[in-house]
């Protein structure tokens, strides 16, 4: 059985609960679908986390934003913790995000962060029309922070939701796993609150962690 993570943002209690929940299911081989960086300050807790159990992992926008030095053009606030990541990720973490492949087919799973028609930004939504000229039969990403499961005869979608900021009003952290036939959603608790306050002892105002508490996207209103 394969793991399945993504959207980890730098919430380093948030991966350990979801490694933890891993290793209960008996799972021995974990896959990230990119994300890594952005958004908290547990950024080389995490790197180090992945790098030191070799899970196989792509890169996200953000970990492009961070690693090549660009910008985000629709959030300020995402540029905010990005600029802050810049300044405290060790190099050997960040030159490991910059050698991160933009997709990727293992274990039978054709990957990618974003969407098949953009790696990194597109919010994709499956459908028999969308997969038809794509390569496999079985396909993972992220990004959109939300838990989803689509399949027709022929295809089957899976994204796992988001290990450190879900947005679909269920605050615990997400995942899947992937059994070489089909896919599972699976959700578990973490302590929400140390991951606020390591944002506050970092500097950052509520604004940036108050969501987490409520499973939703950066500065919605609960």
């Amino acid at each position: 059985m394969i793991g399945i993570i993504s959207d980890i943002h730098a919430n380093y209690v948030a991966l350990a609960a979801v490694m933890n929940a891993l290793d209960d299911l008996g799972v021995s081989t974990t896959i990230c679908l990119g994300d890594i960086a952005g958004y908290h300050d547990q950024i080389n807790e995490c790197c180090d986390e992945l790098r030191s159990r070799e899970i196989f992992s792509l890169m996200g926008n953000h970990d492009w934003y961070l690693t090549s030095g660009n910008v985000c053009s629709r959030s300020n606030s995402v540029n905010r913790c990005i600029e802050y990541q810049r300044g405290v990720i060790q190099a050997s973490n960040l030159s490991w995000l910059a050698s991160l492949s933009s997709s990727a087919t293992i274990h039978g799973l054709n990957i990618v962060h974003g969407g098949w028609h953009d790696q990194f930004e597109e919010y994709m939504t499956p459908s028999a029309e969308y997969f038809a000229d794509i390569h496999g039969s079985a396909f993972a990403s992220g990004h959109t922070h939300e838990q989803l499961l689509w399949s027709n005869d022929s295809t089957q979608y899976c994204n796992p939701g988001s290990v450190g900021q879900p947005r679909d009003g269920d605050p615990r952290s997400a995942f899947a796993t992937w059994d070489g036939q089909r896919f599972t959603l699976h959700r578990v608790e973490y302590d929400i609150t140390a991951t606020q306050q390591s944002m506050a002892l970092a500097g950052f105002d509520p604004y940036y962690s108050q969501n987490l508490s409520f499973g939703l996207r950066l500065g919605a209103p609960p």
